[in-house]
């Protein structure tokens, strides 16, 4: 049974049990509750599992793709050194949403894993969480499994999902693979690399409280996750992960690259299963979306880029290894996940540039390093790990694992310090998850007690409603909930309507719609008039004129990402979006600034869409139907079976929940204003359309009117005029610099009366370094000196400093100026030794400083 084998029988075992197949969520999980990566195949389910949204199935069944790098499950520094931890794997699970429990959960497995796959059952151990006397005696009076291979575990055994909320006891599976792999004892006595975990159930029946107190949930869950890789080496009969279908063709292809045999030595076979396990993480990281940042899940993936890449310079492999192992990757996963051969030109492009990068700096930040440690230094200081941080690219985390393989650790306190100094603080004042835990409660008991806000926006922009809820939340400030709303809530880069709500009783100004929980909108209210009370009848009517202008933006954003894929080319992905009333906001996958012409022709292309006013359509359709018709996703927005694909003329295709023009000719005029780098393989476009393009052109109109006024020319003639103009002024210019040379010929020869034998120190304001430099050497050449230095004040603000020595002179210039500049508080210099400049705060101390230089020169 190879991999593609065991996720079918897997999956038709719990289909035939009433299971709902769902297919693997993106490896980017969307609750704010959820962790960086998709880890878990629970993560997609976690809203049902705390209750927010009404699960459409009670049973499931997924093969989830999964990262683990980051957080509490983070593996990185076990890959390669054990026979059972990746960075990417693929959890089998089954899940239950309130409908059976222990007493369905434990056979099922069981009967799975002996029956289906054929594992010998004498072989299996169990564990239980300590006082779960149901799930043991379940194991031995259902199952009949052996009462010593029932092992009772602490907190191993109990699983949370953060300091409140869903928890409960979990039952682990393990496989005894005999006494050449250990100690014997079972699960927690004998060797781990004997007793390999292989499932692991989670029975959810309490809610921690935040008193800590555990109270009875009303319908307890299944989670259950078990690791593809592992059972795939029981049941290929290899002796490890590494050995299986699904990662030794990576790992050949890896001995290919590096000319080193696997099983030689384990240094080397290290490095080959980093190769092999960071290339599938990296594949389907870039492959969801993901591009090498230094924030977040971008500098994660840097991560592991550059580490693989590290472990193959390691091995003396000069040449790119990233392309190849990314082709090994996709060509292992192709059945399974096919959307990888369609997105592998984008993902090898993606990565062989991230590697070429570091490769030019890697050899030098080696060098930096190897020079630290061999000084005798047992610590890297933190500003030199910053240093290869921000001039190398080398992650900290790969300073510190190359430090510790030469015995030596890295002062992070240090390298914090100047990641603080460097870091942006605007970081901080993001935008917060919508909902505080304070709220979190109130807003799902809402929810639970009367039921999910129904949108009703798409086709009106007025509806008459019920209240059912306010949650003040400061003077005069609420949080209103209806029971059905025309506002639209933001989300997919459409920001939130405004508008008004009313009662018999009071009016509330709504300044923004949020999303409270994924069911339930939140409209943020300034209280104008009287009050407003739960239960009351409500007119709630939004801000029409501002969403007609939001309607225009968004579907001009469709219309404009199709334009940049037939422009730049397929490798454009939508990295995130803003449609605002004023504006649009694009951001995606490229590699180099947009040219001029390449601009025009996305605005062409647009335009010609606008002017055809073509219809745009609305279907809802299943999720794998919308796949099917080539509909795009942005990859960071969550969908459900059930989607909405929007068409906007003939040439654009996405699932989209916003609000949209009916016609394409709605739009008007369409223009970009602004392209740039928002990051490594990162663009930004900003746009506008309809009347803010016509108010763009006004206003471009009246500064071209006041341009020619000032020119004195007809607006036509304002660029003939300014030519004209700039003419004038460079033949000005170059007058002002003949006479401004001519002057400091003339100083150069009053000053050159001044010399002390072959040596001259004066004080001269009213230049800058620069001049002061080239009058220093004109005193030099006049009067065949061998010493000048100049200094003064350009303004009386700063200091300045110049000094020339003769060819072939023991001076040296920056020797020279280096003191006098420390004492009117700068530096400077250079390396040059026959001329130097220097600058500095401190005028007041000119003359001090000079009088040092001729101490220094005997003058």
């Amino acid at each position: 049974m190879d991999a593609n084998a065991l996720r079918r029988a897997f999956t038709q075992f719990f289909v035939d049990r009433g299971h709902m197949a769902v297919p693997s969520a993106g490896l980017i999980p969307h609750h704010p509750r959820a962790p960086l990566f998709t880890n878990a195949g629970m993560n997609q389910f976690i809203p049902y599992f705390l209750g927010e949204e009404s699960p459409p199935y009670p049973r499931a069944t997924s093969i989830q793709k999964c990262v683990r790098v980051r957080g509490k499950h983070d593996d990185i520094d076990l890959i390669g050194r054990t026979t059972r931890h990746l960075t990417f794997f693929e959890m089998l699970g089954n899940f239950s949403f309130g409908d059976y429990f222990k007493e369905m959960a434990i056979p099922l497995a069981w009967e799975l894993l002996t029956e289906v796959l054929g594992l010998e059952a004498d072989r299996l151990w169990v564990s239980v969480y300590r006082d779960d006397d149901e799930a043991a005696g379940i194991w031995r009076n259902s199952v009949g499994i052996a009462p010593e291979r029932i092992v009772r575990m602490d907190e191993d055994n109990f699983w949370e999902m953060g300091d409140t909320g869903p928890c409960g006891p979990c039952s682990e599976i393990y496989f005894d693979r005999g006494p050449e792999w250990g100690e014997e004892g079972g699960p927690g006595v004998g060797g781990e690399e004997r007793y390999v975990e292989v499932w692991n159930l989670v029975f959810m029946q309490f809610d921690r409280q935040r008193d800590g107190s555990l109270q009875p949930l009303p319908k307890p869950n299944i989670d259950t996750g078990a690791g593809l890789e592992r059972i795939l080496t029981l049941v290929e009969g290899v002796q490890t992960i590494w050995d299986t279908s699904v990662l030794r063709p990576v790992i050949s292809v890896a001995e290919a690259l590096t000319s080193r045999r696997y099983g030689t030595d384990e240094a080397t076979d290290v490095s080959l299963r980093i190769l092999a396990d960071h290339a599938r993480s990296v594949t389907f990281l870039v492959g969801d979306g993901v591009v090498p940042s230094n924030e977040d899940r971008g500098y994660v993936l840097r991560r592991l880029i550059r580490r693989a890449v590290r472990q193959a310079f390691a091995l003396g492999v000069d040449k790119q290894v990233t392309p190849a192992l990314v082709e090994a990757c996709v060509g292992v996963m192709r059945e399974a996940y096919p959307e990888l051969v369609a997105s592998q030109a984008l993902i090898t492009d993606i990565v062989a540039r991230e590697e070429a990068r570091f490769r030019a700096t890697l050899r030098a930040g080696l060098a930096m390093l190897d020079a630290e440690i061999s000084s005798g230094s047992s610590t890297i200081p933190g500003e030199v790990a910053f240093r290869l941080h921000d001039t190398h690219g080398f992650p900290i985390e790969l300073t510190r694992e190359i430090a510790a393989e030469r015995g030596a650790v890295v002062d992070e306190d240090g390298f914090a310090k100047e990641m603080t100094r460097q870091r942006d603080q605007s970081r901080a004042g993001g935008k917060a998850p919508a909902g505080s835990d304070e709220r979190l409660g109130e807003y799902r008991k809402l929810l639970a007690e009367r039921g999910a806000t129904l949108f009703v926006g798409y086709e009106t922009t007025t509806a008459t409603t019920t209240v059912t809820g306010v949650i003040p939340s400061g003077d005069d400030e609420a949080e209103i909930f209806l029971e059905a709303t025309p506002f639209y809530a933001e989300g997919g880069g459409q920001v939130g309507d405004v508008g008004f709500i009313e009662t018999d009783s009071g009016r509330a100004a709504v300044t923004d719609t949020t999303r409270a929980l994924p069911d339930l909108y939140r409209h943020v209210a300034r209280i104008v008039e009287g009050e407003i009370r739960p239960g009351q009848v409500a007119t709630a009517t939004i801000d029409a004129e501002r969403r007609s202008a939001i309607r225009r933006n968004h579907t001009g954003t469709h219309l404009l990402h199709s334009a940049l894929r037939r422009v730049l080319g397929e490798h454009v992905k939508q990295q995130g979006s803003l449609v605002a009333p004023d504006r649009l906001r694009f951001d995606f996958t490229h590699y180099h600034p947009l040219g001029e012409t390449e601009i025009a022709q996305v605005e062409d292309i647009v335009n010609a869409q606008i002017l055809s006013d073509g219809d745009v359509s609305v279907r809802v359709m299943a999720k794998v139907d919308a796949d099917a018709a080539g509909a795009f996703a942005f990859f960071e927005d969550k969908y459900g079976d059930q989607v909405r694909v929007v068409a906007a003329g003939p040439a654009s295709l996405e699932l989209c929940g916003g609000t949209h023009v009916r016609r394409l000719g709605e739009i008007g005029p369409f223009k970009i204003v602004s392209e740039g780098s928002i990051g490594s393989n990162l663009r930004r476009v900003e746009a506008v359309t309809g009347t803010a393009t016509l108010e763009r052109m006004r206003q471009a109109d009246r500064e071209i009117t006041a341009c020619a006024t000032l020119l004195r020319a007809r607006p036509d003639e304002v660029i003939e005029a300014l030519e004209r103009r700039l003419g004038e002024l460079r033949a000005l210019q170059g007058r002002l610099e003949d006479m401004e040379r001519s002057a400091l010929d003339g100083r150069a020869r009053e000053l050159a009366g001044l010399a002390a034998g072959t040596t001259l120190v004066a004080r001269v304001d009213g230049l800058n370094p620069d001049q002061l430099r080239e009058l220093a050497a004109k005193v030099r050449n006049v009067a065949g000196l061998e010493v000048v230095v100049l200094g003064g004040s350009p303004d009386g603000s700063k200091a300045a400093l110049a000094a020339v020595v003769a060819k072939g002179s023991a001076r040296s210039a920056p020797e020279l100026i280096g003191p006098p500049a420390r004492t009117v508080g700068g530096g400077g210099g250079g390396r040059n030794p026959e001329h130097a400049t220097a600058g500095g705060r401190d005028p007041s101390r000119l003359d001090e400083a000079l009088d040092a230089v001729r101490s220094v020169l005997g003058a």
